[in-house]
């Protein structure tokens, strides 16, 4: 799976997740990749505001590092300095076993199943390129 998307507005970069969101199924993972301010939190709070309800309050994982949504966990790997936090912090299970979201996968890259669901986020004429890549 290489497919591309052009959003040129916030609204337009939901309605692409919210469609994303209805393809998954646990177990999978998906990993975001973006610099800051590309939209990584955005897509991750529509695709469990998608499947949990859209009254689901969905705060960035920013500090807590991890967010579980019965069933969907949604992490943020920014802070983890150490390879060996990721046990502790729960995300072998969680990719065993739920809707996996990851912010900042770089370090989890190791122990990320081989059908990962990468999402790139990059600036694009005013707006975002989201190029989606899948290993199957």
């Amino acid at each position: 799976m290489n497919n591309e998307f052009i959003t040129k507005t916030v609204s337009e970069t939901r309605n692409w997740a919210k469609d994303f969101a209805r393809t998954l199924s646990a177990p999978v993972t998906v990993a975001l990749h973006g610099d800051l301010g590309m939209g990584k939190s955005e897509i991750a709070r529509t695709i469990i505001q998608t499947l949990r309800g859209e009254d689901t309050v969905v705060p960035s994982p920013t500090f807590t590092i991890v967010q579980n949504y019965d069933g969907i966990s949604h992490f943020d790997l920014y802070r983890i300095e150490d390879k060996s936090e990721l046990t502790e912090i729960g995300l072998p299970y969680a990719i065993a076993n739920d809707i996996t979201l990851i912010e900042w996968p770089d370090i989890a890259n190791d122990i990320l199943p081989k059908n990962t669901v990468h999402i790139y986020i990059t600036e694009y004429e005013n707006g975002r390129k989201i190029i989606l890549k899948q290993n199957v």
